[in-house]
């Protein structure tokens, strides 16, 4: 701990904490809110595991084995199950792609595998239960969202699956926030800023003179804050709109603070964490004009022409959005993939509505049972798929997994490799030399959610803050539960009431190229334990709100962190993919194309990492697959 720290509740009694990662600490305890089936039989509930979750232990070991050639793989007991289409990956891509296939073969056989012990893929949830009532939070994708329209393909699926994303507002409290008079806050912490102070609001808007008066700030911070908001300066003048443009896509946002506005540098720590959520970096490693996209401060005198940018996180949910085509169930995205598996095996989640599937228990002894169309085999890691001879000439895929210590194979007609796609070319190197190198390109953005039970959220309205920014803090970004109610859920809506706070985490080094600060960041996180993390939430919690009454070590109740080494789609930036700017094939467009009978989805076949991408890019490969029997 830091010197003068307290010890906020870390149960020093159990020496071997980090043990506990990803075990269920709550088994038996997941008590069920009205609506929510109970479960029979000793098998563990995922959703109500608590710990370390995510990439769990025992998600990754193998495959990093294989990558390592620490793991020789063999040809496999043959298991003798013959199937239409295997698929690699139970997130949304890999159910997306097995809803495309039955639909364009009713009497398909399909099986689904999956290393992770959940389906879902980034799509997770996550469950706590207190005094007889379940409370939900998401611990991976968040929402339905994009910067841009979904296409025909995604919408329709999302409206197939009964969810009506225009009913959107009559499911947000979306006044409750501010009838308790909460705004966003920042945690100034003592080692950067001098002083531990919370302070609402921020340095933008109506009201920064306000934010910046209280803020432990320099008067040149102040004065460079408010400048950036206020004086109308263009440092290329001369140039025309599209040449701009392009100075603006090689040039960082920092670079920009700092060498044409010339801003003091403790202005950065003030808006280096808005990017974060969206690239997973800080603005050093962010084009400004992203950061024009994203309305941050600075541009005013460029004449630039209004576009649309990437899309912003909505850290609260409590307050109005713009864009139409908006909808976030309690534990986010998790709830598309639980309709997917309703489609694809009857019975395994009970319900018929996008609204009772918040509250409906799945049932994961039904996913994987003989004689069903569709199964999905979870904590079943793949090893190796190969064409049954030359790819062009092949009647059938040879998949092999892991269950256990056992590596086993099924036969496959056609497979859609629906994983990620740094992986691919370890699990299938049968694909041309060029492809596994554009394969090897898509490094994912590491990211970390945590959910946070606490047993009130006083705190927050003595302090007046529905969430906060800490710049210094393990976890950035903290923010209470969205106040949503869908179907039998109800949101928390006294502050006395338990509820959810969701922590978000993107492990990125500044100073180094992003793809670099990406896999600097994936290292910390595998070599992270909990009792680290655990330690880390309590103290930055306890800090940013004990002088409105919160005690970590009586206040939270449970804690579910959801690590992913490997996140989300790693989109293209302008600073270090020339590519992107001077036009041409990307490496996603290389890496999707179908070899033999095998066809390749996920986000990561359009370098952009939203649920739209993910659904897109199943309906093209299970096209590619059309025909090939």
């Amino acid at each position: 701990m830091k010197p003068g720290d307290r010890d906020f509740g870390l149960d020093r009694s159990i020496s071997r904490r980090d043990f506990l990662d990803g075990v269920a600490v709550a088994l038996g305890g997941a008590l069920a809110a009205p609506g929510l089936a109970q479960a029979q039989g000793p098998a563990p509930y995922p959703p109500a595991l608590t710990g370390l979750r995510g990439s769990h232990e025992g998600a990754f070991e193998a495959f990093h084995a294989l990558r390592d050639g620490t793991l020789a793989v063999g040809t496999g007991h043959d298991t003798g199950e013959r199937y239409d289409l295997v698929i690699v990956g139970a997130g949304i891509s890999g159910l997306a792609a097995a809803h495309y296939f039955l639909a364009a073969h009713p009497r398909a056989r399909i099986l689904i595998l999956d290393n992770h012990d959940d389906f879902g893929g980034h799509a997770r949830r996550n469950e706590f239960s207190h005094g007889g009532r379940t409370w939900i939070g998401y611990g991976g994708t968040q929402s339905i969202d994009s910067p841009l329209p979904y296409s025909p393909v995604a919408a329709g699926l999302i409206e197939s699956l009964g969810i009506d994303v225009a009913s959107y507002r009559t499911v947000l409290d979306g006044g409750l926030h501010r009838s308790l008079g909460l705004d966003r806050g920042f945690f100034f912490d003592r080692e950067t800023f001098g002083a531990d102070r919370l302070v609402r609001g921020g340095p933008t808007g109506s009201d920064a003179e306000r934010f910046l008066a209280e803020a432990p700030v320099s008067p040149a911070v102040r004065r460079d804050v408010l400048r950036l908001q206020s004086e109308r300066f263009d440092p290329w003048p001369g140039l025309d709109p599209v040449a701009r443009r392009l100075k603006l896509a090689r040039t960082s946002y920092a670079e920009f603070l700092t060498s044409h506005w010339r801003v003091d540098p403790g202005v950065l720590p003030l808006f280096d964490i808005r990017t974060h959520g969206l690239f997973g970096a800080g603005i050093d490693a962010v084009p400004a004009q992203d950061a024009f996209g994203l309305g941050l401060p600075g541009f005013q005198g460029m004449e630039l022409a209004a576009e649309p940018g990437p899309g912003q996180n909505y850290d609260s949910m409590g307050g109005d959005r713009a864009e139409p085509y908006y909808y976030h169930f309690p534990d986010g995205n998790a709830s598309i993939a639980r309709l997917l598996v309703r489609r694809l095996i009857p019975g395994a989640i009970p319900g018929k509505t996008a609204a009772d599937v918040v509250t409906a228990r799945a049932d994961y002894r039904r996913l994987d049972r003989p004689g069903q169309p569709v199964r999905i085999r979870l904590s079943s890691p793949v090893l190796s798929v190969r064409h049954d001879g030359p790819a062009e000439q092949a009647g059938a895929v040879r998949v092999t997994y892991l269950q256990g210590a056992d590596q086993k194979t099924v036969i496959a007609g056609q497979v859609v490799l629906a994983c990620w796609h740094t992986a691919i070319p370890h699990l299938c190197p049968e694909l041309p030399a060029p492809q596994r190198q554009a394969l090897g390109f898509a490094i994912k953005v590491p990211l970390v959610y945590t959910n946070v039970f606490v047993r009130r959220w006083t705190a927050f309205t003595r302090l007046g803050v529905s969430g906060y920014t800490a710049p210094a803090a393990w976890h950035p970004t903290t923010s209470l539960d969205a106040p949503v109610s869908v179907g039998q859920y109800r949101h928390s809506r006294s502050p006395e009431e338990p509820t959810v706070l969701h922590l978000a985490k993107s492990a990125c080094q500044p100073g180094l190229p992003i793809r670099e600060q990406h896999r600097v960041g994936r290292n910390q996180l595998f070599t992270t334990p909990f009792v680290e993390i655990e330690r880390a939430i309590r103290s930055d919690l306890g800090r940013a709100l004990g002088p409105g009454g919160f005690d970590p070590a009586t206040d939270i109740l449970g804690i579910t962190v959801n690590r992913w080494p490997h996140g989300y789609a790693y989109q293209y930036n302008s600073l270090f993919d020339e590519f992107w700017v001077s036009g041409g094939e990307t490496p996603c467009e290389v890496a999707r194309r179908p070899y033999g009978r095998i066809a390749i989805a996920n986000a990561d076949a359009a370098a952009y990492s939203y649920t739209d991408a993910a659904i897109d890019q199943a309906h093209r490969a299970v096209t590619e697959l059309t025909g090939i029997r």
